[in-house]
């Protein structure tokens, strides 16, 4: 074996029915003293029963999805005129994002509270749009240093989310067995992700108050954006990210849609990671193939089908095609061409079977 895998530093808690606690124990652990609390209208209730324990100096509550620069920028003054020496957030990805946002240019450091199964928490990437361009990178500074998952938190998580939320998690795990930095650990870390995943999210889809199914599915999500956070961005999250950028589509849904026909592209020429997805999801469904197991978990949920259906243009593959093919890291196991590449929007479009 010749490879490089780095471990970010990260302290993880699972406390279900017990943020409040564990998040003043964390904050207090990082020597924080006044604590900007970022969480939307949306998670208000979830938010108060923290904040009532913290030392809040400042609420915000504009977050916006993709993370707008103006956005961003209205948060970074918020933190600097209020002189927070900590940020606390309260919600999903988006959530996370801004945090991080805020982070990237001042250093403070974060305690994440994740209300959905995005994955943000548990990585060092940034994600901010301009326009119809969403930029991502790598920093450090945006690791939250602590991370509080209450389970309690996602029992009020719509069905409909949940799912799509999951599946963005499920897309972590396939794409971490092919990143640009890929490594074997990377490739184990993904593997249970998928099991456990597989495992948690028909249990939380049948039943949405399901503790243990929740804390399966947060678990797998944890391992899936660890795994990425080390593998990096292969060809699904390229393509998620100039979609979701370009035309303003919804983030998890659009993960949730177009990854089956990524793994399809790609499964055929990276028979290891083939193998190791199709294993993951077989303990679950008895089923032989990595496409064929995830069909099946897509079956049971009744995810995403189509991006039409949320508001992307047909006309919209084409003006696409130039910039995915210039994000697409070139060790992506199937080579990428103009044609393949717009069958792949075009049925991800569509929702077409996949063959």
């Amino acid at each position: 074996m010749r490879f490089t895998h780095e471990t970010l530093p990260q302290r993880v808690v699972f406390a279900a029915g017990e943020s409040p606690v564990a998040v003043t124990a964390e904050v207090e652990a990082l020597g924080g003293s006044r604590v900007m609390l970022i969480a939307s209208d949306r998670e208000k209730e979830l938010a108060d029963p923290i904040a009532k324990e913290l030392p809040v100096v400042l609420r915000h509550d504009e977050v916006v999805m993709h993370v707008p620069v103006e956005v961003a920028g209205r948060a970074l003054r918020a933190a600097v005129d209020a002189d927070a020496d900590i940020l606390v957030s309260v919600g999903g990805g988006s959530t996370t994002g801004l945090a991080k946002a805020v982070a990237l240019s001042t250093g403070l450091p974060i305690v994440a509270v994740p209300t959905t199964y995005a994955g943000s928490e548990a990585t060092n990437v940034w994600g901010l749009t301009e326009g119809e361009t969403k930029t991502t990178g790598v920093d450090n500074k945006v690791l939250p240093a602590s991370v509080v998952y209450d389970a309690a938190l996602l029992t009020t998580l719509p069905g409909e989310m949940t799912v799509a939320s999951g599946l963005n998690a499920m897309a972590h795990c396939v794409d971490s067995m092919w990143g640009p930095r890929a490594d074997p650990i990377d490739r184990a870390l993904a593997q249970e992700g998928i099991r456990a995943l597989a495992t948690g999210l028909p249990a939380v889809a049948d039943d949405s108050t399901s503790v243990e199914g929740i804390e399966q599915t947060l678990y797998g999500a944890y391992l899936a954006a660890v795994a990425f956070a080390s593998a990096g961005s292969g060809m699904h999250h390229k393509i998620c990210h100039v979609l979701g950028g370009m035309f303003n589509l919804p983030h998890a849904q659009t993960h949730a849609v177009v990854l089956p026909y990524v793994l399809a592209f790609n499964a055929p020429q990276a028979p290891e990671a083939e193998a190791r997805i199709a294993q993951a999801f077989g303990t679950v469904f008895h089923t032989e193939a990595a496409s064929a197991g995830l069909a099946a978990l897509r079956q049971v949920l009744d995810a995403p089908r189509a991006l039409r259906d949320y508001g992307m243009p047909e006309d919209g593959i084409a003006k696409a095609l130039g910039p995915i093919t210039q994000a697409i890291p070139a060790n992506n196991p199937t080579t990428v061409t103009e044609e393949n590449l717009t069958a792949l929007l075009h049925a991800a479009w569509a929702g077409d079977p996949i063959n």
